[in-house]
């Protein structure tokens, strides 16, 4: 029921060459517990991996060991899960007191205002040792983890990662549900918390990066939690300003529910705004997986495939030195976690060109909207191999910068993805025709080449050739529409 993709950060050079400025420092999990308990989680780390790895491995250990029980309401759920990620934070800092206890010894036996090359050559070895444990207690993670307990799904976030919840509702609209929004200078409620706290907002508003990092929430990063007196933005606060308390939003009935579920991390959702804005991301990232979703047969494939597709959106941004390219000179470490809910794969047997090519519909959105009118999301059919089922799909290309053709009333069948461009969380799909929902199957049998290695057209060109024709001669229009040739 569950599938991750991942890629690593990547710089651009000018020969166009991509190199890995650092290692991975994302991590995830996904954990099925006991009385139907699911837990899923996606963590991304910075200044290293080490609270990322810490977090992964031990917060499943403070939800899924008996702690929740069926009989628990929801406020006992969400207090169990604030209480986890506190536990956790606690525990990180414990492991690393003695490198801190370490740390504060060295520092009281160097000299003060001394030069590295001044030192004595002891005391060049302790202030190298230093900067060894410098980098072993900074960094830290930001994490959105899911809970599915009694058929409820729980969001708990922390920082920057982004969980969206796309499902068909019963009256046959897709939606598609930004579940939280991300803990920056940007969210008004931060802003409010963090003035609370006698911090100056417009000062927040305008560094944008607190301690080089644009979360207001995280777990780990000491030095901001502990020294956070130190640091001019944060110096006037009178309590931590920089916490690890989850914002756990209200839980969403998993009752009938079909769809899926995805947890990003930043790099990802990062890229693809960075490539085309951040007003679609959402809708062009449940575009993608749909698509997935009706070629492969393995989640695992579906979350690679996706990963895969943002990355070489970027990539080609950058390489076409169009007006985002500037943007696009780097990404960071990319994961992307995909839950089903109650969705069945395509069939795994099916290769793409039997599935069926994905074809362009529906009418790309406006570049500049207003801020009440609906926007479209350019979906595409996936055409069945004979006779079968239409399966709505993405067109594998970008379709912020590029024209697609507009459908047609009648002809087939579309899905196009709505959303209003103001500060909501939530956006809706709405389906036309038979065969309008991300989530039906494709058909299973593949249209046989005859002996010129050719398949029977979908559709029928006699027409256009005749029209074409009485402009650019006879031939098209009597000759190749009866041969059934057209423009090679």
């Amino acid at each position: 029921m569950c599938g991750v993709g991942t890629a690593p950060n990547c710089t651009y050079g000018p020969d166009g060459k991509d190199t890995q400025s650092h290692p991975n420092e994302d991590g995830h999990f996904r954990f099925r517990g006991e009385e139907g308990c699911f837990l899923y989680g996606v963590f991304n780390g910075f200044d290293g991996s080490r609270v990322s790895s810490f977090v992964s491995q031990c917060l499943t250990a403070e939800l899924l060991l008996g702690q929740l029980k069926s009989t628990h309401t929801d406020s006992d759920v969400r207090r169990i899960l604030s209480q986890a990620f506190d536990v956790v934070e606690k525990s990180y800092f414990e492991t690393i007191g003695d490198a801190l206890a370490e740390k504060a010894t060295i520092i009281s036996q160097l000299p003060e205002g001394v030069s590295f090359h001044q030192l004595s050559p002891q005391s060049q070895k302790l202030s190298e040792r230093l900067k060894d444990l410098e980098q072993e207690v900074s960094g830290g993670a930001t994490a959105v983890v899911a809970l599915i307990h009694n058929n409820k799904l729980y969001i708990a976030n922390v920082g920057t990662n982004r969980a969206l919840l796309c499902k068909s509702t019963s009256d046959g609209q897709n939606q598609v549900i930004q579940i939280g929004r991300p803990h920056t200078t940007e969210n008004e409620d931060e802003l409010q918390r963090l003035a609370g706290l006698g911090l100056d907002v417009s000062g927040l508003r305008q560094a944008a990066l607190i301690a080089g990092q644009s979360s207001t929430r995280r777990i780990g990063d000491y030095r901001v939690k502990y020294n956070y007196t130190d640091i001019d933005l944060l110096s006037a606060a009178k309590n931590k300003p920089i916490i690890a308390e989850p914002e756990i939003q209200a839980s969403q009935s998993l009752e009938g529910v079909t769809g899926f579920l995805l947890l990003m991390s930043e790099g990802l959702i990062k890229a693809l705004e960075s490539a085309h804005g951040p007003e679609q991301a959402n809708q062009e990232m449940v575009a993608m997986v749909a698509a997935e979703l009706a070629q492969q047969g393995s989640l695992e494939a579906v979350a690679q495939s996706v990963v895969e597709r943002v990355k070489r959106l970027h990539h080609d941004v950058y390489a076409s030195g169009r007006q985002r390219a500037s943007h696009c000179s780097r990404h960071e470490d990319m994961t992307l976690l995909i839950r089903t809910l109650n969705y069945t794969l395509a069939d795994g047997a099916l290769t793409p060109t039997q599935g069926g090519r994905i074809y362009p519909v529906s009418v790309p959105y406006s570049n500049c909207p207003s801020s009440t009118s609906k926007t479209s999301v350019t979906l595409s059919l996936v055409m069945p191999s004979q006779g079968g089922t239409l399966t709505n799909g993405t067109n594998t290309a970008s379709t912020l910068e590029e024209g697609t053709p507009t459908h047609t009333p009648g002809q087939s069948p579309t899905t196009t993805l709505h959303s209003t461009n103001n500060q909501t969380t939530q956006s809706s799909s709405s389906s036309s025709g038979d065969g309008g929902s991300l989530f039906r199957q494709r058909g299973s049998q593949a249209v046989q080449p005859d002996e010129t290695g050719r398949v029977p057209p979908y559709v029928d060109f006699t027409q256009f050739y005749r029209l074409w024709g009485s402009d650019h001669g006879d031939f098209l229009g009597t000759q190749g529409a009866s041969a059934g040739l057209g423009p090679q």
